[in-house]
């Protein structure tokens, strides 16, 4: 496991020094076979094929998410950071006020989940640059 890789990758990302698909590439490459991102506690834990893991804990967003989740909010925020719209951290703060509690990233599916607090559901493929 290259814990180097997937912390360089998280602070990349709440630094918004990094995209999705440079994120997800470094990953693959580091052998990362999902990770998933807890919103609310600002932890995001990536898994290994061999069931190892490794957990990073980021500064909580402190927005509180919404009761109900709307998956076209959350599809909204995806299309706007896929544009080059909004940063990551903007894009986080969108999908909590959209009920987002939490995803997760399949590398070996290509599909991300979000979900809501009484498991709604989005999936989201992969973009292509992404795949």
């Amino acid at each position: 496991m290259n814990i180097a890789v997937i912390e360089d990758c998280t602070r990349a990302s709440h630094e918004e020094r990094i995209t999705f698909g440079e994120v997800v590439g470094r990953l693959i490459a580091a052998g990362v076979e999902r990770y998933h991102v807890d919103l609310v506690r600002g932890e995001s834990t990536y898994f290994m094929p061999d069931g190892r893991s490794h957990r990073v804990t980021c500064e909580a967003l402190g927005t509180r998410p919404a009761d109900s989740f709307a998956a076209d909010g959350v599809l909204a925020a995806i299309r706007s950071i896929q544009a080059g719209r909004t940063k990551y951290l903007t894009f986080c703060r969108q999908i909590t006020e959209a009920g987002c509690v939490g995803y997760l990233v399949s590398m070996q599916g290509k599909r991300a989940v979000y979900y809501g607090r009484g498991a709604e559901t989005y999936v989201e493929p992969f973009p292509p640059a992404a795949a």
